[in-house]
Parts: C-alpha cells; sequence; structure tokens
C-alpha cells in the first residue's frame, strides 16, 4: 500500500484528491497539510512514500517544503501538481529534488500514474516538460561549445591538463612555462568560460569530453 500526504491549502482540491487516491486498491492518503509548513513537520513525522505538493501554500512554499523534505529525507517521492506550466518552476521544482512535476489541468489517471511511477523509483513529468528540458540542455550545450571556441589552442591543451587533475606546477613543466604563466593562462581560461572555481572548470572540461590531447 503507497501512503500519501496532501499538501494544498485549498480543501475542495484535497478532498477531491484523497478521495480519487482512496479509491484505489493500492494507495491510501495518510493524512493532509494546507501549508508548507505543516507540509514539512508531517513529512518527517509520518514518513509517507509519496507527497503531492502545491506551490503556492502560505507560511512556506511549496519549493521550500520540497528543497527541506528532500535534505531531511531523499527516500521520499514529491510530486508537485500545480497549475504553473512555467518552465523557470518545472526547473526549480525538479533542482528542489521533485521526483514529478504534473499540472492540475491534466487527467486525474495521469496523477495516479505519476504516484505508482514514483514509488517505483522512476520520474514522471507532463509531457510538455519533457521538451522544455531537452530545449534548455540544448541552449546549454551550444553555449559551452561557443564558450569553448573563444579558448586558444594554448587554452584547450591546459585546460584539459587541468581536467586530467594536474596541478599548475606539473603543467608548467610539462609544457616548458612557468607557474605563473600557467596560472594567467587559467584565469583567462576561466573568464572566458564564464566559471568561478578550479572544480567548475574541471567539471566544465570532463562534461565536453573531446577536450582531450592525448
Amino acid at each position: 500500500m503507497i501512503s500519501v500526504l496532501l499538501a494544498d491549502d485549498h480543501a475542495i482540491v484535497r478532498s477531491g484528491i484523497k478521495h480519487m487516491i482512496n479509491s484505489q486498491t493500492d494507495m491510501k492518503v495518510i493524512d493532509e497539510a494546507e501549508n508548507g509548513e505543516e507540509a514539512v513537520h508531517k513529512a518527517l513525522e509520518k514518513k509517507p512514500d509519496v507527497i503531492i505538493m502545491d506551490l503556492n501554500m502560505p507560511k512556506k512554499s511549496g519549493l521550500v517544503a520540497t528543497k527541506q523534505i528532500n535534505e531531511a529525507n531523499n527516500k521520499v517521492k514529491i510530486i508537485v501538481l500545480t497549475m504553473h506550466e512555467g518552465k523557470e518552476y518545472l526547473f526549480h521544482a525538479l533542482q528542489a529534488g521533485a521526483s514529478s512535476y504534473l499540472l492540475k489541468s491534466y487527467h486525474e489517471n495521469d496523477l495516479l500514474e505519476a504516484i505508482r511511477t514514483v514509488y517505483r523509483g522512476e520520474a514522471y513529468l507532463y509531457p510538455n516538460a519533457t521538451k522544455l528540458l531537452l530545449e534548455e540542455y540544448m541552449k546549454k550545450s551550444v553555449a559551452n561549445e561557443s564558450n569553448l571556441q573563444k579558448l586558444t589552442g594554448r587554452e584547450q591543451e591546459i585546460l584539459s591538463y587541468l581536467a586530467k587533475g594536474y596541478t599548475n606546477r606539473e603543467i608548467g613543466e610539462m609544457l616548458f612555462l612557468s607557474v605563473k604563466t600557467i596560472e594567467s593562462h587559467r584565469s583567462k581560461i576561466m573568464e572566458k568560460l564564464q566559471l568561478k572555481t578550479r572544480p567548475d572548470l574541471v567539471e566544465f572540461a570532463v562534461k565536453n569530453g573531446y577536450l582531450d590531447f592525448d
């Protein structure tokens, strides 16, 4: 039996969803919350398998509640059920730890399927959400490629060594350059790639694995 916690500030909405869920043989609503603060408290107290979370709630937003619950217990699966179709809400919900993002305008069977899907450990998104995520990924890929084209051949070479974990001194010895020169190149690389720390730089190089100069 899948245990479900409902978090929505509208009693009528909770009542409708509760009736629908409790009519199923494999799931049951074990408690309800009418605001984000209560959702966090009951999630940690009751430890449900799945939480259905509205975004716009008093005292604490659904996004904040989702993040806090996920940080305290990442085993619970959170379905964000909202009216907001905008991609900024989708991205923030997924970053906060939601396993599913579903619109209230969709059919009730979609919610039941989402509950069973996230309970199995899989993600469930409304159809257009996948398209939005793909578009965002493609935009980032294009931006990465554009930034990489700003690097000189020497900078790309140094970037490849940094990705492999070599220190500034080791890179300088291999390229017959001073540590100060390597540090200068690294600063220019980070500026061109719009990165802030060395770990960010290494992560960028690894994700763009074609930067290998063996």
